[in-house]
């Protein structure tokens, strides 16, 4: 199977970034894409018992009732997510696509993805999904599951799509983050694109010469790169040098060197994600 990119879409507000985005990867790395909607259709009525006090006869015939409803409503569910399909479709086309795919599956989202992950070249999705909270820092848990489960290049994205410009990595000489390094050299995803690689910690010798190979890496490939070494509190620092040089796409490693590493999503990583107004690629 060809490895693609894979947006996974629902009915919330990121669904239109997310579109874009994938559309704009699709073309920058030449591979299909494929749209990605799950129709959830665990029980959500018979979790409780609704019967009270009456009668058994009755109980049993509310539980029809009930069943009936779960059938309508995971009909509708399938329904609307043909639509958002179509509409998606019809989207990257006019963005130039050609023949974009699309997908309907039955069960969870991050358990469908941990079963196609083998055919994901590079995932898309919004920070936030339909059913979560709006507040403008709130992660959605589909994202961090996700993030725990896959073994693949996850890219996050806000609601509207801008023409990435100035790409950050936040480098800090782990493996992931040297990978990253690699990556991004040979990524026809940031042809042309100037890099910043970034260095949270103190200035010793260490620190100087991983960034001295990171951004000798990239420059051999033919990129324009620069870069820095910061110090003070990580997020602070990323996120105020993001701002100081209008960086639009950040990529990390979903790993860090803090004692949660064994959470897979590090402190640091959660919480730019959280607060990130910009796509961020996370690498794993």
């Amino acid at each position: 199977m060809t490895e693609q990119v894979m947006a996974a879409i629902d009915g919330s507000q990121f669904s239109a970034g997310v579109c874009d985005y994938a559309a704009w990867a699709s073309q920058a790395l030449g591979a299909p894409l494929t749209f990605l909607h799950v129709v959830d259709n665990h029980p959500q009525t018979a979790e409780a018992d609704l019967s009270g006090h009456i009668g058994l006869g009755s109980r049993e015939h509310l539980l029809e009732e009930l069943a009936q409803l779960d059938e309508q409503r995971a009909k509708v569910a399938q329904e609307q997510g043909r639509l958002m399909l179509k509409a998606a479709k019809e989207r990257t086309i006019e963005n130039g696509v050609t023949e974009p795919a699309t997908r309907q599956r039955n069960g969870t989202l991050v358990e469908t993805l941990d079963e196609l992950q083998s055919e994901i070249r590079l995932l898309v999705l919004g920070k936030r999904g339909e059913t979560a909270h709006q507040a403008s820092e709130h992660l959605g848990s589909n994202l961090e599951r996700v993030v725990r489960t896959l073994h693949r290049p996850i890219l996050m994205v806000p609601e509207t799509f801008t023409q990435p410009q100035r790409v950050m990595l936040a480098f800090d000489g782990s493996k992931t983050t040297r990978k990253g390094v690699e990556m991004l050299a040979k990524s026809p995803l940031f042809d042309g694109i100037p890099v910043h690689v970034v260095i949270v910690g103190a200035e010793t010798g260490d620190n100087r010469s991983q960034l001295e190979w990171a951004l000798a890496t990239l420059r051999e490939a033919g990129h324009e790169a620069e870069g820095a070494i910061r110090a003070g509190e990580v997020e602070e620092s990323l996120r105020a040098y993001k701002e100081e040089h209008g960086i639009d796409l950040l990529v990390m490693g979903a790993y860090g060197h803090s004692r949660i590493r064994h959470l897979l999503v590090g402190s640091t990583t959660t919480a730019m994600l959280r607060r990130a107004r910009v796509p961020v690629l996370l690498l794993r």
